[in-house]
């Protein structure tokens, strides 16, 4: 039962079965259920966490051409990858059914519409009920992401309305995007979810920014990978022989309203961070700074928002 006041929240930093679907979303719905039993209300799952987070890989593209073996890994990618609706969803939904949870878990989406060839970097989110309440896909991947994941439109800049308050959030890199975050800030974001894979420790500086900003509650959630948890049968291993044992240490993290760490930050191991958040910080928190609110500036300011669905074809 959900106190009026009081949210328990947990923040999940595992290790996928990399580049293994099914038995991705076997350890999801385990540790959904571990998470669960301390009384959880609402769990966090990493970026891209089904069925990984490809890093360290080039897929066989340099400016000018592209290699077969990258072909053939991208092929392996793109079959692990999650329909949205599918039989991944249905497992994942029914966890959080039997776990009485929301559920907000990164995937690689592999689109199901206008040819079926591009995959999304999104967030799924899930309600206690188990239905599929919607997803937010990555509007700009970072860097050589944009190699392999699409961009995604404002139709998916939004929040869920639930029980426990407002809950929404972008995803790693999105959150270095100032007009992305007004547009969060401006939907009512209380529970503000950062799933990532920056590892990096300026990364909990920007959780502490956002929640100081958004006057809301961060749950910053990466992965733990280690070289070695990568299939030894993957087209182009290679590449990875040059890079670090531990290649993502961690770094989740829970934050308060005003910037306090709750929780975390967590390294160089698999866990779950767990802390009760209490609503009333909310809007303790607002007294002096509320940024969509006494303290912005419209007359000066205006930010327009198209959350309107970019298909690439139309038919009347």
């Amino acid at each position: 039962m959900i106190n009026e006041s009081s949210v328990q929240v947990a923040v999940v930093q595992a290790a996928p079965v990399l580049f293994d679907r099914d038995a991705t979303v076997g350890k999801a719905c385990q540790l959904v259920e571990e998470a669960a039993s301390h009384g959880t209300h609402l769990i966090l799952f990493p970026e891209a966490f089904i069925p990984c987070y490809p890093r360290g890989l080039s897929f066989g593209m340099v400016v000018g051409s592209r290699s077969s073996g990258g072909r053939d890994l991208w092929q392996r990618y793109w079959e692990n990858s999650v329909e949205v609706p599918g039989s991944a969803t249905e497992a994942l939904g029914e966890a959080a059914d039997v776990a009485d949870v929301y559920l907000a878990i990164g995937i690689t989406e592999r689109a199901s519409h206008f040819g079926k060839g591009t995959l999304y970097c999104t967030l799924l989110y899930f309600g206690p009920d188990g239905r599929l309440l919607g997803k937010h896909r990555k509007l700009k991947p970072t860097g050589a992401e944009r190699l392999i994941w699409g961009e995604g439109d404002g139709s998916t800049l939004t929040t869920f309305q639930s029980e426990l308050g407002t809950i929404g959030g972008l995803i790693c890199w999105e959150n270095y995007m100032p007009l992305a975050r007004m547009a969060m800030y401006a939907q009512g974001v209380e529970f503000y979810l950062a799933p990532t894979a920056d590892a990096r420790e300026t990364w909990q500086s920007t959780l502490r920014h956002i929640a100081c900003e958004g006057r809301c509650f961060v749950l910053g959630c990466n992965q733990f990978v280690t070289r070695d948890m990568y299939p030894p049968d993957l087209p182009m291993r290679e590449e990875l022989d040059t890079q670090p044992e531990v290649m993502c240490r961690g770094g989740s993290a829970i934050v308060s309203p005003l910037g306090d760490v709750l929780a975390g930050p967590l390294y160089d191991q698999e866990g779950i961070l767990y802390a009760e958040l209490n609503r009333d910080e909310l809007v303790r928190s607002k007294v002096d700074f509320d940024v969509v609110g006494h303290y912005a500036r419209p007359d000066v300011f205006q930010l327009a928002v198209n959350l309107r669905p970019r298909a690439p074809i139309t038919t009347r």
